[in-house]
């Protein structure tokens, strides 16, 4: 029999770096947000071989203290809590205190630190969780760490690593996130010598976006903010032509922390129904600022996970705000729009200049300098900023103080971000007239119908091309939902009764949402064991389609987070719907067409079918006249 021993220092502290440090962008996460913690300005990332060979991080903040330095890196050894009942108030991005340790127990680092108010810098190196030298050095304020041959010494972990361009780009991806969370940063990434992101720092995040996704992206926002009591949320969304087919463009941040949540992405998502296809997903950069006595973040190692004590109120206020930001806008697809030319986006991106705040100085004062092209016998002093400008920036615009322990949400004022003036940021519409609106519908000129499905309408200089099935299957939808909403749905009885067995997950699921199953016209009685019968079905439609549609529906809604009023229940009438709709390849009269035009006018969101699918596209004279070379 094995015999219980216990492990020694440097096993525990290889297996305790495995929960925190799993790849090279794992050490860049955690130091980047010590650099914010610290209220840096402008930070730097440059990395070699994908981050495994070198990593060096630099910033501008308040630096660590001579006498701090070796304390900072034994496991559980942190300034953001003194105790248990710190974890309540805590507003930092890092707080377990097992980030240097974990970092410094698989690879080779050397430190550079400067605090404000010491003449001397210090240089501290450590490799493997053994301490090796420290010594005083000339160095402007703030902190280099610079971190060599990650997992040296765990080859193991090592040969799981994926491509160099891999893990580089899962290193820009949290770049990237902690540059749209803190817009008031200057950001630098640099990989193999070649700067690939670099914002600002104006405070402006609509800059920040356009630095990262471009200008077809920071053209499409919409601005979104709503508040409450407890919870405040601000940002953008995008209009729905910028969807993407998975969930890597939903950006939220909790308190300033970028996270994972099913609560906020089912919001917004829901918020987004109406207007985009299944299985497309929006474009957003959302700021949701919730009180700390309502958010857990110490819930996973990665910190990716956050628990909220008020999640309906989350949902709903996250639901809301999209939502409204989304309501009333014209999102007639420009055909022409989506075939823009990814060259002229790039020259755009390459023109546009942000002034740099990353070049590097040396120091006129006595001590060493050290410079990082050397080797390591000369070597490092990290990256050094030009900072005279920043640190006159910092006292007198930043004027940075440590972030309290509670988010004091209680003032009513809205969360209203600051617009840029510049031309390059000015909201693009893509419709400056309405053409769905009774002032524009006596100019409409109804040309004709092409391939029995698409008609074609001209109105000023653009025509517009309708798809008939998905206007007419957006006509009956809203008038089933308005039907619901006046409680003027009907049931009819059948007979026999509709037997359906169901698991206890999907039993919990109808006994839950039995109310607005009856609003929908079903009658659900339990029929003994796991069996249940319907008796009664929404009017109009056959035994076949109804059962159907309450197995859509229970599927649905068997793992959902929260239904909203419009969620899973009342959108499976889209089914309902489009069965009844007038199909494509049916030749309609001109005044059936114009009737159609005219219930569209009278719809919420007449733009979208219920699958998200559009109901209109256009195309501009001058585009046909590019195409036909009559403009060159």
């Amino acid at each position: 029999m094995p015999i219980i021993k216990l492990l020694d220092k440097e096993t525990i502290n290889k297996i305790a770096a495995g929960e925190v440090v799993d790849r090279p962008s794992s050490i860049v996460k955690e130091l980047l947000e010590n650099s914010i913690d610290a209220g840096a300005t402008a930070i730097s990332v440059e990395i070699k071989g994908g981050g495994i060979d070198m990593i060096r991080i630099s910033d501008n903040g308040k630096g660590i203290d001579k006498d701090d330095i070796s304390t900072a890196f034994k496991r559980h050894a942190t300034s953001k809590i003194s105790d248990a009942s710190d974890l309540a108030k805590l507003s930092s991005l890092g707080f377990r205190g097992e980030a240097l340790s974990s970092i410094s127990a698989v690879s080779q680092v050397e430190l550079i630190t400067k605090t404000q108010d010491s003449p001397m810098g210090c240089r501290f190196l450590i490799n493997g969780g053994e301490e090796e030298d420290i010594e005083e050095i000339g160095v402007p304020d703030g902190t280099t760490f610079i971190v060599r041959n990650v997992f040296y010494n765990t080859p193991a972990r090592k040969k799981f690593l994926k491509s160099q361009p891999t893990e580089a780009g899962y290193i820009a991806e949290i770049v990237e996130k902690l540059s749209l969370s803190h817009p008031e940063i200057s950001f630098k990434f640099i990989n193999n010598g070649q700067t690939k992101i670099y914002t600002s720092g104006s405070d402006k995040l609509k800059d920040v976006i356009y630095a990262i996704y471009g200008k077809e992206t920071s053209s499409n926002l919409l601005d979104v903010s709503e508040y409450n009591e407890d919870i405040k949320v601000s940002g953008y969304v995008a209009k729905p032509v910028v969807s993407r087919g998975n969930r890597s463009f939903e950006n939220y941040f909790i308190n300033g922390r970028y996270i994972k949540n099913n609560i906020v992405s089912k919001a917004i998502e829901d918020a987004y129904k109406p207007y985009i296809m299944q299985h497309k997903y929006p474009f957003c950069v959302l700021h949701i600022a919730v009180s700390n006595e309502f958010v857990d973040v110490n819930v996973h190692p990665s910190k990716m996970e956050i628990r909220f004590e008020n999640s309906d109120e989350v949902y709903e206020l996250i639901f809301e705000a999209v939502s409204n930001a989304l309501k009333g806008k014209e999102f007639i697809v420009d055909a022409a729009s989506e075939d823009s030319s990814k060259e002229e986006i790039k020259k755009i991106l390459k023109e546009k200049s942000i002034p740099e705040p990353f070049e590097s100085k040396r120091l006129n004062e006595s001590g060493k300098i050290y410079d990082f092209d050397k080797d390591r016998e000369n070597e490092t002093v990290s990256f050094i900023y030009n900072d005279d400008d920043y640190q006159n920036q910092k006292s007198e615009e930043k004027n940075y103080s440590e972030t309290e322990n509670k988010i004091s949400l209680k003032s009513k004022e809205p969360l209203v971000e600051e617009k840029s003036e510049d031309k390059e940021y000015k909201q693009e519409s893509l419709f400056n007239d309405e053409f769905l609106s009774e002032k524009a519908r006596d100019r409409h000129k109804l040309i004709g119908q092409v391939f029995d499905t698409y008609w074609i309408v001209e109105y000023k200089d653009k025509m517009y091309i309708m798809d008939q099935h998905a206007a007419h299957e957006k006509v009956l939808y809203e008038r089933l939902l308005k039907k619901l909403e006046e409680s003027q749905v009907y049931s009819q009885q059948i007979s026999p009764s509709i037997i359906v067995s169901l698991t206890a997950a999907e039993e919990d699921s109808v006994n839950k949402y039995i109310e607005d199953f009856k609003k929908l016209g079903f009658e659900i009685d339990s029929f003994g064991g796991n069996d249940y019968a319907i008796s009664a079905i929404p009017a109009g439609m056959d035994s076949l389609e109804s059962k159907d549609l309450f197995l859509e529906i229970i599927d649905e809604i068997v793992n959902e987070v929260k239904l909203s009023k419009t969620d899973s229940i009342l959108h499976k009438l889209a089914s309902a719907a489009c069965k009844a709709a007038v199909k494509g390849n049916t030749r309609l009269s001109n005044a059936e067409v114009n009737a159609l035009i005219d219930d569209l006018l009278s719809l919420d969101n007449p733009y979208h079918c219920p699958h998200g699918r559009p109901t209109l596209i256009s195309f501009s004279k001058y585009e046909l006249e590019k195409k036909f070379k009559r403009i060159v």
